[in-house]
C-alpha cells in the first residue's frame, strides 16, 4: 500500500492558505484539512458557554467534548460543530479577536493535533492524501509531511483580502483597521508559546503577493507533479 502524501501548508493570517490548500486539494483529489476552524469551532464553544478563556482545565473540557466535522462543500467548506453548521459563525470577530487563548492552550493544542493526524493518516486514506494548512503543520503536526509549504504575503496584500471577506459578511471595517489587526496578528502568531509560526529548514517559501488564490495553488500544484515523494 502506498503511504498517504501529506502536504503542509503554514504560514501568516490573511496569506490564502485556507482557500489556497482547498483548491489544491481538489487538484489532486486529496482531502482538505482546515486545521484553523478546527481552533475557531472550540472557540465559538467556549464563547457560547461563557467559559474563562484562561481556565486552561475547562477548554480542555469543551476540546474532548466538542465533535468537529468538516465537509467538502462549494464554493467553501463546511464546518460543523456538535452537528451543528456553524461556517459563518467561527469567522465573526469575536472569535478571531478570542481565538489567541485557544491556540495558547496546550491540553487543547494536544487534543486537536492528534485529531489532525488521525484525519490526515485515517481519514484520507480513499483520497491517498491529504492538504492541511495552519501555523505548526510542518513543525508539530507532520514534521514528516512530503512536501512542507510556507505561503507569505505581504501585510497589505493580506489585509485587504482579509477586509473583502468582512465586507462579504457584512461587517464593517477599514483598511488601517484590518492592517493594524494583521499585524498585531502576525506578532502573536509568531511569539506563540505552543505552535508558533516559523518556517522549518527544509520549508518551501513562496511570496504570493501578485497571484491569485487559482494561481497560487497552480503554482504548489506544479511543484508537487514536478518534485514526486
Amino acid at each position: 500500500m502506498k503511504p498517504t502524501i501529506i502536504i503542509a501548508i503554514d504560514g501568516p493570517a490573511g496569506a490564502g492558505k485556507s482557500t489556497v490548500a482547498k483548491t489544491l486539494a481538489k487538484k489532486l483529489g486529496f482531502l482538505h484539512i482546515d486545521t484553523g476552524a478546527m481552533y475557531r469551532a472550540i472557540t465559538l464553544a467556549a464563547l457560547r458557554q461563557k467559559a474563562d478563556l484562561n481556565n486552561q482545565a475547562k477548554l480542555e473540557q469543551l476540546a474532548n467534548e466538542s465533535k468537529i466535522e468538516l465537509k467538502p462543500s462549494e464554493p467553501e467548506n463546511k464546518v460543523f460543530l456538535n452537528g451543528e453548521d456553524v461556517s459563518k459563525e467561527i469567522r465573526t470577530p469575536e472569535v478571531t479577536q478570542a481565538s489567541a487563548f485557544i491556540a495558547n492552550c496546550v491540553p487543547v493544542r494536544k487534543i486537536l493535533v492528534a485529531r489532525q493526524q488521525q484525519m490526515g493518516q485515517v481519514d484520507s486514506g480513499p483520497f491517498g492524501g491529504a492538504v492541511l494548512e495552519g501555523r505548526d503543520i510542518a513543525t508539530d503536526v507532520f514534521p514528516d509531511a512530503q512536501y512542507k509549504f510556507y505561503l507569505d504575503a505581504s501585510v497589505e496584500m493580506r489585509a485587504k483580502r482579509r477586509l473583502k471577506d468582512l465586507e462579504k459578511a457584512g461587517v464593517p471595517s477599514t483598511l488601517d483597521q484590518v492592517m493594524a489587526d494583521v499585524k498585531a496578528r502576525d506578532d502573536r502568531d509568531m511569539n506563540r508559546p505552543v505552535g508558533g509560526l516559523r518556517k522549518t529548514s527544509d520549508s518551501i517559501v513562496m511570496d504570493h503577493s501578485q497571484l491569485t488564490v487559482e494561481q497560487s495553488a497552480e503554482e504548489l500544484y506544479k511543484f508537487i507533479r514536478q518534485h514526486p515523494r
